[in-house]
């Protein structure tokens, strides 16, 4: 069966990161399978309305403001409208929200069940229970998930957090792991300085990614090893931490500051590393130390949510969320990388390039994707139920979110009929074998996914001025 599928998140290219890559990778290999999808995220700078990608992934553009860390200003009501004329024109009947952080995942999967289609939810993150920030987050996505047909978790560890966090049945919560791309992140030992250890990070520079932990643990590798550089990639509010660090102890040849870097860069930075540092103080599925691994290195990571499912142990070295923990296991990377007795880059690789694989992942929702379509719509009055169990106040509020959507949704099927609507036609998609999957991939080399974007310049030439559904009076049909 073929579905047509809507990827709905805050986060995607050019913005840079896990769920983005994510989000591209599994609708290249849908597409590939034969399936439509498209792609509905907030404008990016002048990047606004629809524009297509690698093989024709088609994006919309939205033209929302952003409010808060690359997510939009939460309304729930606002985009019904235009998240409605995208839903129709496409004939969409799957609604893939990606992110527990995104806010347009939430209000996509919201519309959504107003309009009986099916939704899925993918949660990359784990969250806490304790602090003001998880306790509303875990609330809101009590609500979004209560009526979902289907969650997936990228790890057991995200699973078991998900489950308690939004009180979901474990049945309805599929652990499907993160992938990396085996002919992009490969050994490339030509790259490596032989006279000197490299330890690498590439990482978003933020409190979660224990960037602390970073620089108290740069000082001390730096005093004890004359032969070991740091070389850091990636941004964030935390960089200032680490250039204090560096200027503090006069180590401006020795750590080197990449900035923020294209994906396609990520794996030319890797290969120049001996040994590869993840500092997480949480994390669901770490696909850093993934590329790091297939491009050989060797991982030193803080053991936390579920990285320890990631890899075998022989090819990560674990440590606890302290410096003194992390130093530790660095002096033992350090000491191998001198005397040779690592695991060999090439048989890394080898062992780990059939492990995790975008095929795999797009196969294994495809299957999520089949059992939904033979799930019953829930009723009006079930729905309402489900959000009533949320709490004598909360649950009171979801379900007057819930009718108010509904009745935007009908009014909008009065005020703008969907035989109004003009339908895309499907394009057919080329159905590839899964022998035929493992010889395709996205065009990848020195250009990030996001600079081969281009704008529609057919179907209509749709920008932000068509996007908008044209206004018809009921006195005009």
């Amino acid at each position: 069966m073929k579905h047509r599928i809507c990827m709905v998140s805050d986060f995607f290219f050019p913005n840079t990161g896990g769920v983005e890559n994510h989000i591209f990778q599994l609708s290249q290999c849908l597409l590939q399978r034969g399936h439509k999808v498209i792609v509905v995220t907030h404008s990016y700078g002048d990047r606004v309305g629809v524009h297509y990608m690698a093989n024709n992934l088609k994006v919309y553009y939205l033209p929302f403001v952003v409010f808060y860390n690359e997510c939009v200003f939460p309304t729930v009501f606002g985009t019904m409208a235009l998240m409605r004329y995208i839903f129709i024109r496409e004939q969409i009947t799957i609604i893939h929200g990606h992110s527990a952080f995104s806010t347009m995942a939430h209000e996509a999967l919201i519309h959504g069940r107003a309009m009986n289609l099916k939704t899925v939810f993918t949660d990359h993150s784990l969250f806490g229970f304790a602090d003001i920030s998880s306790i509303l987050t875990n609330k809101l996505l009590s609500f979004t998930l209560a009526d979902i047909n289907h969650v997936v978790c990228v790890s057991h560890t995200s699973k078991e957090n998900t489950v308690l966090r939004a009180c979901l049945p474990p049945d309805i919560v599929s652990v499907i792991p993160n992938a990396v791309d085996s002919s992009v992140f490969m050994p490339d030992l030509s790259r490596r300085n032989p006279d000197r250890i490299t330890i690498v990070v590439v990482s978003r520079l933020v409190y979660r990614k224990g960037m602390d932990l970073l620089a108290g643990v740069i000082p001390v590798i730096c005093q004890r090893h004359d032969d070991v550089d740091f070389l850091i990639g990636g941004d964030g509010p935390k960089r200032i931490d680490i250039e204090e660090v560096r200027e503090n102890y006069q180590l401006q040849d020795r750590v080197r500051m990449l900035g923020s870097l294209p994906h396609g860069n990520v794996k030319d930075v890797l290969n120049e590393g001996d040994i590869f540092l993840n500092t997480s103080l949480t994390e669901a599925f770490c696909m850093a130390i993934v590329e790091a691994a297939y491009c050989g290195l060797q991982v030193v990571s803080t053991k936390v949510g579920g990285v320890p499912e990631v890899l075998p142990e022989e090819f990560i070295i674990l440590a606890e969320p302290s410096v003194k923990s992390l130093v530790e296991a660095l002096e033992v990377a350090v000491a191998r990388q001198r005397e040779g007795s690592h695991v060999p880059a090439q048989q890394v690789y080898e062992t780990m390039k059939g492990v995790y694989t975008w095929q795999n992942v797009a196969k294994r929702t495809e299957k999520i994707y089949s059992s939904i379509m033979e799930m019953p719509v829930l009723s009006l009055a079930e729905r309402l139920e489900r959000y009533n169990k949320l709490g004598p106040i909360a649950g009171k509020f979801f379900i007057i979110v819930a009718v108010v959507d509904l009745l935007l949704y009908w009014f909008f099927e009065w005020w703008q009929p969907r035989r109004n609507i003009a339908i895309v036609p499907d394009t057919n998609q080329p159905a590839y074998t899964d022998a035929d999957m493992y010889n395709i991939h996205a065009p990848t080399g020195p250009k990030d996914p996001a600079e081969l974007c281009q704008s529609e310049s057919t179907e209509g030439s749709l920008y932000v001025q068509k996007l908008r559904p044209p206004v018809s009076r009921k006195g005009d049909r």
